[in-house]
């Protein structure tokens, strides 16, 4: 008989001062906390010392999405332009989307809030009215699909108008954009940044190419399922979010290379995780290609490709904390954020690394 696995075992107390608010200044001064798979046994030291964990040989895999300011801010039309039948109280009321996933030209789909307000036909002006978002269908999971009529190219009005789209447990205000972009963020699509890779800066990733470590870059668009707390006590019964990924060739032959020649290939972020095991064959050879995928990597999953991994500490109950488990053992993992709360780290996002070898 099968042990239920439960979302509670991965639970832990948080004391609130201990979620990071601000980026620090300088990128790759945050604490990095060094658990060897193994014997359990953690090793305290700062992210600009990882290089003494790389060996030549080694691939890094990063991704570079770019995050878009996704979270728009409007109001309702009045409902003669609308053509629509509401309570004057709604005309002109507050309303936010959040861009998850681009569907065409003119088309995506959102998170709407607040959401019950939202129904099919409803309009959205943006701004001075240089954006309109019509809603042209609700999604069984409460999504809504939007159909945007603007004058002039998308990405210029979006900059113009849109905002960073912050988790919510952060409250204060971010005063750069960039700081919530990894230095080498390219493909824009993100509705959330890879935020393990934020810790980089060109300068340390020179010095880890220097090394003799590989780079290897692929593409995966992170969603706001993200943030999604897990339900379900039984963690089976949870239900992925469906993100977009794509890898190069090149990038899967650097990849490749490192398992031919027995180095190790080492994830930077959960993003970069679920790519390459979306796509390993058994034999940990990956292939260029593109795609969605809704893996869900919880313990007792076999790991085909991935041998190391540079992540944040993540929340309690969530998927992302149950695949750092699946990796490195749900006790020793428990324990090592056990000692992270200990020692006072910074968590989540804009917080301090893990490197699980």
């Amino acid at each position: 008989m099968n042990t239920i696995l439960k979302t509670s075992d991965f639970n832990y107390k948080l004391p609130k001062e201990l979620i990071a608010q601000d980026p620090l200044e300088n990128r790759s001064s945050s604490r990095l906390l060094v658990m060897d798979r193994e014997t359990g046994a953690l090793t305290h030291t700062v992210f600009s010392e990882v290089t003494d964990y790389l060996q030549p040989g080694d691939c890094l895999v990063i991704n570079d999405t770019k995050v878009i300011p996704a979270r728009l801010i409007g109001e309702r039309l009045p409902r003669e332009v609308a053509g629509l039948k509401r309570n004057d109280d709604q005309v002109g009321a507050r309303m936010e989307l959040l861009l998850l996933k681009r569907l065409g030209d003119r088309s995506w789909e959102t998170l709407a809030k607040p959401g019950k307000r939202a129904k099919e036909g409803d309009r959205i002006s943006f701004g001075d009215g240089s954006l309109i978002a019509t809603v042209t269908e609700v999604k069984e999971d409460g999504n809504r699909v939007v159909q945007f009529d603007f004058d002039g190219i998308f990405e210029e009005i979006l900059d113009r108008l849109g905002q960073m789209p912050l988790p919510p447990y952060i409250k204060h205000k971010l005063k750069d954009r960039d700081r919530y972009q990894t230095v080498y963020a390219k493909y824009e699509g993100s509705a959330a940044a890879p935020t393990a890779g934020l810790h980089f800066t060109k300068e340390l990733l020179e010095k880890i190419e220097k090394k003799g470590v590989k780079i290897a870059h692929v593409t995966l668009h992170v969603g706001l399922g993200t943030f999604r707390p897990v339900k379900e006590e039984n963690v089976l019964e949870h239900k992925m979010h469906t993100e977009s990924y794509r890898i190069l060739e090149k990038d899967a032959e650097l990849i490749n290379t490192a398992h031919r020649e027995g180095h190790r290939v080492i994830c930077v972020g959960t993003t970069s995780c679920r790519t390459i095991e979306s796509v390993a064959a058994e034999d940990g050879t990956v292939r260029a290609c593109e795609g969605d995928t809704s893996i869900f990597i919880y313990p007792g999953y076999r790991f085909k490709c991935m041998d190391g991994l540079i992540t944040n500490f993540h929340l309690p109950e969530s998927t992302l904390i149950m695949l750092v488990s699946a990796f490195a053992g749900k006790d020793k993992v428990m324990h090592a954020y056990e000692e992270a709360v200990k020692e006072k780290y910074r968590f989540f996002s804009f917080g301090d690394a893990c490197l699980f070898l």
